[in-house]
């Protein structure tokens, strides 16, 4: 009879090359010893390990404050704009999330009956307005992103001057791979 014990969590490798590409078909890996493979399997294990930990902490604020995501990066732009004297103009908030006017106005209606943004004549144009953040809003997003960036900010500012620029080197080659010309090739 075979038994039916509770089978242990089994980990699911998300991020080796060598068991989800054993042909190398996507990753070439044949110039990297087994030591600097798993190395690069470490990064990308932790990458993922900081990409979770993030969403994980997105989520809680969003869900805190009661905003989806498109939110969340509205009230962000205003924050900062309205702490370095920056007017926002819908239009600004429409280019910024790359949605349309309408999607804007449903944005900036949401936002309102939150009671989040207040709307207000434009300072120098009185045919536009600017949009401006609560200060229970601000407060709130300073008490719970604020202070999850503040701790981000201080483990990068503990590192050297020479790490912070190999961090930021890679972070942006890695970013430059997203806006790669290589796209899969289309069925025939």
């Amino acid at each position: 009879m075979v038994s039916r014990r509770p089978r242990e969590a089994q980990r699911v490798v998300l991020h080796d090359p060598a068991r989800l590409d054993p042909d190398q078909e996507i990753v070439s890996r044949a110039h990297l010893s087994d030591d600097e493979l798993r190395q690069v399997v470490a990064v990308l294990d932790a990458m993922h390990d900081w990409r979770e930990a993030e969403r994980r902490m997105s989520e809680a604020s969003r869900r805190y404050m009661k905003l989806g995501e498109t939110d969340m990066r509205a009230l962000r732009l205003l924050i900062a704009a309205q702490r370095q004297g920056v007017p926002v103009t819908p239009s600004t908030i429409a280019t910024h999330l790359g949605i349309s006017t309408a999607s804007t106005t449903k944005l900036l209606d949401r936002l309102e009956a939150g009671e989040h943004i207040v709307r207000t004549p434009h300072p120098t144009d009185r045919r536009s307005l600017t949009i401006e953040v609560t200060e229970h809003t601000r407060r709130v997003a300073r008490d719970t992103v604020g202070r999850a960036h503040a701790r981000r900010f201080d483990v990068i500012a503990a590192l050297s001057p020479e790490q912070r620029a190999t961090v930021a080197a890679f972070f942006d080659a890695l970013a430059a791979t997203a806006d790669g010309d290589e796209s899969p090739a289309a069925p025939e």
